[in-house]
């Protein structure tokens, strides 16, 4: 969980508060919406060159992980 932390960021500042990657204006939305369109993890890095393969595989997590917290909130209901 770490390792999420230190790259998924959220911060009034920043793009209205969305989860950022690293504090930069890459919203985790945004990345997921390259890769969900059929993007590699290669494409969007040669597009981002500012971006390291580490910080897409933490989108990825943060969407499971938020997924996850979603599906337990609604089982519960």
């Amino acid at each position: 969980m770490s390792a999420l932390a230190d790259r998924i960021t959220i911060d009034p500042e920043i793009c209205h508060g969305k989860p950022c990657i690293r504090g930069m204006r890459y919203p985790v939305e945004s990345m997921l919406e390259y890769l969900a369109g059929g993007d590699t993890i290669e494409d969007v890095l040669r597009e981002f060159p500012d971006l390291e393969r580490e910080d897409l595989l933490a989108c990825l997590e943060f969407a499971r992980q938020t997924l996850a917290a979603r599906s337990q909130h609604l089982a519960l209901s």
